[in-house]
């Protein structure tokens, strides 16, 4: 057979050697091995998230509400760090009932008291001046029941937000819910926010 003709041969019969195969595995499965590892974490992280992204939604709105019924507020009758007392006007009868008021009907006054210990928050809607009745849990994922503050306050600047110097003289009230990681780690979310008495200075 002619040198040429062997030459043909070998050129026909070019590939990968065993080697570069090994080698081309080795790097398929490495890849192929990362992107389902992404995966996989991905997937375990969507419920811790979801669940997250729900907490942060309902807080907003907890707040939202809170703030509302703050600015119709009429004065602060009782006020702490976990619970605060205010008279305020709703758009619904009786005090703590679900029936909504006429169009062009005056709102009316009732009692609404929001507290909250180191896991949840309740808010209770009463006739003036009554202070107990049926809690509704209106938030729960919280880790510190230190959530509400003043102003005026008791601290050396009046005008910062923090302990009460006088329930009834109280203008403003800060709320602030601290939500923990749900995986333990890290510091975890605040979601706060506040708002001032309009109808402070009304008489009652």
């Amino acid at each position: 057979m002619s040198p040429a003709r062997r030459m043909g041969r070998l050129d026909s019969e070019a590939g990968f050697t065993l080697i570069e195969l090994l080698v081309a595995s080795a790097m398929s499965i490495v890849i192929v091995a990362a992107a389902g590892s992404m995966l996989i974490s991905a997937v375990k992280s969507q419920p811790e998230l979801s669940k997250r992204a729900q907490s942060i939604s309902t807080a907003r709105w907890v707040m939202e509400r809170f703030t509302r019924e703050i600015r119709e507020g009429v004065r602060v009758d009782q006020a702490t760090a976990s619970k605060v007392s205010f008279l305020t006007y709703v758009r619904h009868t009786p005090c703590g009932g679900s029936g909504a008021l006429a169009s062009g009907t005056p709102a009316i006054k009732c009692e609404v008291t929001y507290e909250c210990t180191t896991t949840y928050c309740s808010r209770i809607e009463a006739a003036e001046g009554k202070y107990t009745g049926t809690a509704v849990r209106v938030f729960a994922g919280i880790d510190s029941s230190s959530v509400f503050c003043y102003v005026p306050s008791s601290e050396a600047d009046p005008l910062t937000c923090g302990p009460t110097a006088s329930p009834t003289k109280s203008t403003y009230i800060g709320a602030k819910l601290h939500i923990p990681n749900p995986n333990g780690r890290g510091s975890g979310l605040t979601v706060s926010d506040g708002a001032s008495m309009r109808n402070a200075t009304l008489s009652n």
